[in-house]
């Protein structure tokens, strides 16, 4: 008598939770939306609103224009601020160029930005744990340009030069890796033992706790895709989280027609997450194209509540087509 077959391992999806939209990009695109709605078209935005490909060709839809610099934004417009934040010297430059503004940096952001003036007022040098180039760093960076220097990971701890070794201190970009920045961290303090740690870490909750999802979901998963823009700081941490908690391989992708269905050869068990400025919707695609593949066993891997909300930026409340008529009319 011949033997059954032996079935087929169940095919599932491990889903992280939490995922996705943090409140500081949740706030950003609300105030896009909302700013368009108050004013209309266009509305100028300085540097993408949150760093994902889907959400910018969204808003430019709806009439917002995206600019990499103010010079860029006519006389007497509307111009927003990222949530990454931006240095003062932009703020001059909307002042100069006759711009109403909206400033839509995340609170968290702008906390990191608080404590950068009152350590630089208080003549620290500032270590700021963070990647070189990224909006976030430099404008952070712009707060105190004198006592700041950049620490690109442990790597680049032997390379630091402070002037006390007594009034030193780190700051952190919001969208790192938590293992990898406490291990900068570490090497700072065997460095500079009296090196003075922020009053509450400087890495958001969505980070972290988006980090800790996937750390569980990674270590039970063949494969994990991370939905994020490759411009996205806290979405390739994802990647790298998933592959350090024992993923046997993790793909970042904007869009599920970007998958390889050649990932899938030999896996059981797909892990999914998002960044933190990545819209459900595109998270429901991708799990589509997973279960059309045979992947329709869904099982949620929730680590975290988040019920964090941030109030729209003040400037929504002001009638900024009048201000900045009146910019126009006092040159």
């Amino acid at each position: 008598m011949t033997a059954p077959a032996p079935a087929a391992a169940s095919r599932r999806v491990l889903l992280a939770a939490p995922r996705g939209y943090c409140a500081g990009v949740d706030r950003a695109v609300i105030a896009v939306e909302k700013a368009l709605e108050q004013y209309g078209a266009p509305v100028y935005v300085r540097h993408e609103i949150v760093h994902n490909k889907y959400v910018v060709q969204t808003l430019e839809k709806k009439g917002a224009i995206f600019v990499e610099r103010t010079e860029e934004v006519p006389e007497g417009s509307i111009v927003m601020f990222s949530a990454h934040g931006v240095a003062p010297v932009v703020h001059e430059e909307a002042a100069r160029g006759k711009l109403a503004t909206i400033d839509a940096t995340c609170p968290l952001v702008t906390k990191v930005h608080k404590e950068a003036i009152r350590y630089a007022n208080e003549d620290f040098d500032i270590l700021l744990i963070g990647h070189e180039g990224h909006e976030e760093v430099i404008g952070t960076s712009g707060e105190a340009p004198d006592h700041i220097t950049i620490v690109d990971g442990p790597e680049d701890v032997a390379n630091v030069d402070v002037r006390d070794e007594s009034k030193v201190v780190w700051l952190s970009q919001t969208t790192l890796s938590v293992d990898e920045t406490m291990e900068t961290v570490d090497a700072l303090k065997t460095r500079f033992p009296l090196l003075v740690s922020p009053p509450s870490d400087d890495i958001c909750y969505a980070t972290s706790n988006r980090q800790a999802a996937v750390k569980v979901m990674g270590a039970d998963s063949d494969l994990v895709i991370v939905v994020g823009s490759k411009n996205s700081s806290n979405s390739i941490r994802l990647v790298e989280v998933a592959l350090d908690a024992g993923a046997r391989a993790a793909h970042l992708v904007d869009f599920a027609s970007e998958i390889d269905e050649a990932w899938l050869e030999g896996v059981t068990t797909v892990g999914l997450t998002s960044g933190a400025s990545v819209p459900e919707v595109l998270v429901e695609e991708v799990l589509e194209w997973l279960t059309a593949r045979g992947y329709a066993d869904v099982e949620i891997v929730k680590t975290a509540e988040e019920s964090i909300v941030f109030s729209l930026p003040k400037e929504l409340r002001r009638d900024l087509r009048a201000e900045a008529a009146e910019l126009v009319a006092d040159q």
